[in-house]
Order: structure tokens, then sequence, then C-alpha cells
């Protein structure tokens, strides 16, 4: 007798747990129970004892249910919250306030479980109040080039840039660094070596103007430039901004101070003129792309221009492949140096970190 009612209570409990739990019916006739967790208005999320974590998509749905209350984002805005049914033509969430509120699946843009919102709320406020260290994401890049035999050359190239991205502002590092040398007259001869690096730091003054600051360093040993500091700041527009492509368009005024190994220094005042382009080719390969036009105004008619356009293909989650071209032009170059100076690398990518939209 006793078996027969633990029996009987095993029994009970698994149907109550298939009872109670949350229930997904598709269109095709499936049901799916487990735990709702969220819905983003394209696909459902369920935790499944048996499957898993299982991705519904949202338009194969015909009904749905929870056993939990669930945060429910309307399009128009609206937040209920309260246990999920569903109708032949509507779905009803029963409240604690206001009773039942009624409303159709197409109205609904957003599904979360009480845990997704707890965690949804934390993400809000880290991006609203973030530490030092948080919401950095970026790469670093590195090409070889090495020939032995007839020729012996060695060219290193490497490069990194970091980007700390909240609702109010951006702040960004980056760095490359250029080395190549020649043996094969028996004589070590270096070819290239020139270094760059920058700091710029934008503060969102509405959803599309932002002031900005920055600050540029240069080094170049063929250009005999020791040093290059530029310091600028100035206005931007957000062109476009949406998940494929994002335009900005900048101006400002800048101060460039450069000290050359003849003894040569320059000191002038530059208008700021640019734009910087992210567009998503496709799911894999993506393009940067930024050009900058720097007028002087300290000798009318002398400008620079620095132009910078990087293709990078997905090989893995962090791992990529990137080319990248570089174009350094100077009107006013000390005499003997040539005007203009480009750069073609290539080589492998290391991303590091969630990069924010």
């Amino acid at each position: 007798m006793r078996r027969i009612l633990t029996f009987s209570l095993l029994i009970s409990a698994l149907l109550c747990f298939d009872v109670f739990a949350d229930q997904v019916t598709l269109k095709n006739g499936d049901r799916l129970s487990g735990t709702i967790l969220k819905s983003d208005g394209e696909t459902l999320s369920l935790k499944t004892e048996s499957a898993g974590d299982v991705k519904i998509q949202w338009a194969a749905i015909e009904q749905l249910s929870s056993d939990r209350p669930l945060y429910v984002l309307l399009k128009d805005g609206q937040i209920i919250f309260g246990t999920v049914t569903t109708t032949t033509s509507r779905i009803e969430v029963q409240t604690k306030e206001a009773g039942i509120v009624a409303t159709t699946k197409e109205a609904i843009q957003l599904l979360r479980s009480e845990a997704e919102h707890a965690a949804h709320l934390a993400e809000v406020e880290r991006l609203r109040n973030p530490r030092l260290g948080d919401l950095w994401s970026g790469s670093a890049d590195a090409g070889l080039s090495l020939t032995k035999g007839n020729a012996d050359t060695t060219t290193i190239g490497v490069g990194a840039q970091a980007a700390r991205t909240t609702t109010r502002d951006k702040t960004s590092v980056y760095f490359a660094s250029l080395f190549a040398k020649n043996k094969t007259t028996g004589e070590s001869l270096t070819t290239a070596s020139s270094v760059r690096g920058g700091l710029r730091y934008d503060f969102n003054l509405s959803d599309r103007v932002f002031a900005f600051g920055l600050s540029d360093l240069e080094y170049d040993k063929f250009q005999h430039l020791d040093l290059r500091l530029v310091l600028g700041g100035g206005l931007g527009f957000h062109a476009a901004k949406t998940e494929r492509t994002r335009l900005d368009l900048f101006a400002g005024g800048a101060f460039n101070q450069e000290y050359f190994s003849t003894g040569l220094n320059r000191k002038s005042g530059e208008v700021i003129l640019g734009e910087e382009l992210n567009y998503k080719l496709s799911s894999s390969t993506s393009l940067a792309q930024r050009a900058v036009l720097y007028p002087n105004l300290s000798e009318i008619g002398e400008f620079r221009i620095a132009f910078d356009t990087t293709a990078v293909t997905k090989l893995s989650k962090n791992l990529g492949w990137q080319v990248t071209l570089s174009d350094r032009y100077t009107s006013n170059p000390i005499p003997g140096i040539k005007k203009n100076d480009l750069l073609l690398t290539t080589g492998v990518r290391v991303t590091f970190g969630a990069a924010k939209k």
C-alpha cells in the first residue's frame, strides 16, 4: 500500500510539473514545456528540462501561457507584469493591480522573466554609471613578413584599438607601429620605423550631436619627425545610426606641434574636418574608414590629410583577418622629404570585450 501511495505521489508530481510549467504551442501543433526566459519580438527563449535552452521563432508560435509572472513590454511603451495566457485571438496578462489586461501577439515588443528583467535593469544601470574598467572592447592586430635567401627582409606591423562606450559618452584609444629592415646587402638597414597613437573622448549632447576632444601623437624616422603632438576638439553629428551603418561627421580646431630631428620646430593652428564610417558588408565582413582634413590656419594654403580604412573578415568569434590601408599627406614637409606616405598591411586580428552599438 505504501509503495502504491509513493508511486501515485510521484506520478502526480510529474503531472503537476507539466501542468504548471510554461507552455508554448506552435502553429504546426508541437507543444513545448519549460520556463519562458525572454523574447525580443523575433525569437522566444524557453528553458526546457530535456533540451536545455531552446529558441523559437516568434512568428511560429500559435499560443503560449506562463505559470510565472512575466514583464510584457508593448510597442506603445506600456509595461505589464503578470502571468500570460492566450485565447484564439488575443493574449491576456493577469495582473495584481489591474486584473486582466488583453493585447495581441503583434503588439508585444519584448517578454522577460523576473530574472531576465532584473539582469536587464542591472545592465542599464551599469551603462548609466559604469566603472572605469567596465564596457571596454577592442582589437589587436599583428602582421609579419619575412624573406630569406637572395633577399633578407623583415617587416613587422602591430596595432591595437579599444573603446569604452556608454549611453552618455565614448572613450577611444589607438596605437599602431611599423618596423622594417633589409639585410640583403649584408648590412642591416632600417627601411621603415613609425609609431602612431592617440586618445579621443566623445560626449553626447543629444541623440545626434556630440562634442569631442582628442590628442594624437606620431613619430616617423624617415620623415625626420621626432614628435607630432596634436590637441584638438569640436562638435560632431551622428548622420547615420543603424545596425548596419554608422556615419559620423565632425569639425573643430586643433593645435599642432611638430619637432624634427633636423632641429626644426613648428607650431600651428589647424581646422579639423572629418568623417568616420563603420559599415557591415556581410555577417562576417565589416569595413571601418576614417578621413580627416587639417587645413593650416598659421600657413594659409597648407594642409594635412589622414586617411585610414580597414576591412575585417571574421574567422571565428574572436579571431579575424584584417587588411588596412593608411595614407598620410602633408603639403609642407621639410626639404628633401616626400609629401605622401602610403601604407598597406594585413594580418590577424584578435578582438576582446563586447562591441556596443
